[in-house]
């Protein structure tokens, strides 16, 4: 079993959080995919299983540059629940689209779970969401963009 503090794994997941948003801001997401362990698995529902590091960061670089990926601007977490016991992260993260122009919010939220590794890397990270929200939620932003 883990042996994690939780003050590590606090201070480890507010690191993910920040350099998710500087990744989403700047398009760079060599630094986020770097949180993984070497051999970590990505299990994307929509997307698929990348395994390692390396197929985590070429995946989220292709996927986030790509409309309308490339348009989502913050990933805000809304709730989080730590178990040490585990070394887990289930944590509510807000996937938001930039403004459509005419002032209006447009999110869709997943719940991931990350698993600690220990040294400020995850070994495994979960997103579970309805595809259906997401289509929506992308409907929505692609009308009031189409509006403005």
């Amino acid at each position: 079993m883990p042996s994690f503090t939780r003050r590590e794994m606090e201070d480890a997941f507010s690191r993910y959080q920040e350099v998710a948003a500087r990744a989403a801001s700047s398009g760079n997401w060599r630094p986020w995919a770097d949180l993984f362990t070497d051999d970590a698995t990505y299990i994307e529902h929509h997307f698929g299983e990348f395994k390692g590091r390396e197929a985590i960061f070429r995946w989220i670089s292709e996927t986030m540059a790509t409309p309308p990926n490339d348009r989502m601007t913050s990933f805000p977490i809304a709730w989080y629940v730590i178990d040490e016991a585990r070394g887990w992260v289930v944590c509510e993260i807000d996937n938001v689209m930039d403004d459509p122009g005419d002032g209006s919010d447009h999110r869709a939220v997943n719940w991931t779970l990350l698993k600690y590794a220990g040294d400020d890397q995850w070994s495994y990270e979960e997103d579970i969401y309805n595809p259906m929200e997401f289509g929506k939620m992308l409907e929505g932003w692609s009308a009031a963009k189409g509006a403005s």
